[in-house]
């Protein structure tokens, strides 16, 4: 069997992955390009990577937008876009794309990222995947994979996991081993795991706890680096009362609690103190730049699912409300000028 697998958001971590899922002898990638269209059309990927050495890619198709890529079959679409519900719902993008059977991989930050995919592709299956990758595209088809490759999937159900699983549910969990198979087997990633679905939405909301402590905070503070609130006595306690108001809240919306080697809150402070480098968090990066941020999913979504399951977070909600609103008065003055 062959698997034919399309990358939407070529950038840095979609076309790595992309790259390596590519090396098995029965995989077929093509990608969606932005920006570096053209590049990737004339010479397609050129990575380099010390774990994988320095090599050439050129994807099954180029396609410059999803339109392009109507009518195939797609077993395997992997989406590696950033994901920004309050300027565009990209699942509307893939119609047409997705069909009857095709699983949907999302490798995105936050929280509810799958909703609009699960409600829009009901007869698709939706895996939700969290990775650890550090990847650039300094120039245009030019990827430079640096230490990190790491990445988690789990079969997606919704906000809770459901007791029993019908055989659409199971059908989804066999696709997701195989996702996985792929990246460890024929592209050679071995930190590839496969989650349960109650574990990978654990790890999301865990992931949530750093992110939305650490990158609100960062831009309401000045543009302060990651270690250096870390080390700041008073943020240091508000990042722990964030990242403990998350931890404690997730289990009770999951219906899980957290594995015993996931850190404590007091444990990622230690650790982000031992941080000398002077990181900036995402969305620091993004205010800096002027670009939108991803408040809806890292704050937003989160604050709107536990609300729902009757549930507040008032230490996030304020960090939502103030960097929410500072981002329409920044937008407001753009606009103007």
């Amino acid at each position: 069997m062959t698997y034919n697998i399309l990358i939407f958001g070529a950038g840095a971590i979609g076309a790595f992955y992309g790259s390596r899922l590519a090396q098995g002898k029965d995989v077929e990638v093509s990608v969606i390009c932005r920006s570096n269209y053209n590049a990737v059309k004339e010479k397609g990927f050129q990575v380099d990577s010390p774990y994988y050495g320095k090599y050439s890619w050129k994807p099954t198709n180029v396609y410059r937008n999803p339109k392009e890529a109507h009518g195939q079959r797609w077993d395997y679409v992997v989406v590696t876009t950033k994901s920004l519900p309050d300027v565009s719902d990209d699942s509307a993008l893939l119609e047409g794309v997705i069909g009857e059977g095709t699983a949907i991989v999302l490798i995105q930050n936050g929280i509810g990222v799958e909703i609009p995919y699960l409600r829009r592709f009901p007869h698709a299956h939706v895996l939700s995947a969290i990775t650890i990758a550090s990847a650039a595209q300094p120039e245009h088809g030019v990827i430079k994979h640096n230490r990190w490759t790491r990445i988690q999937s789990g079969a997606y159900f919704g906000d809770s996991v459901p007791k029993d699983f019908t055989t659409e549910q199971k059908k989804t969990l066999e696709l997701n081993e195989t996702f996985i198979k792929l990246l460890k087997e024929a592209g050679g990633v071995k930190d590839a795991q496969v989650y349960s679905p109650a574990k990978l939405l654990l790890l999301r909301w865990h992931k949530i706890a750093i992110n939305a402590s650490m990158n609100p905070s960062a831009v309401l503070s000045g543009g302060t680096p990651n270690g250096a609130m870390a080390n700041d006595p008073e943020l240091a306690i508000h990042l722990q009362g964030v990242m403990d108001e998350v931890l404690e809240t997730a289990p009770e919306i999951v219906g899980s609690p957290f594995p015993p080697d996931f850190a404590t809150a007091a444990a990622l402070i230690k650790s982000t103190q031992k941080n000398t480098s002077g990181s900036k968090p995402s969305m620091l990066i993004d205010w800096e730049d002027g670009k939108t941020m991803e408040l809806e999913v890292i704050l937003g979504n989160p604050i709107r699912i536990a609300r729902e399951k009757g549930y507040e977070m008032p230490r996030m909600q304020t960090l939502y409300a103030l960097l929410k609103k500072a981002q329409a008065n920044r937008d407001q003055k753009k606009s103007k000028l």
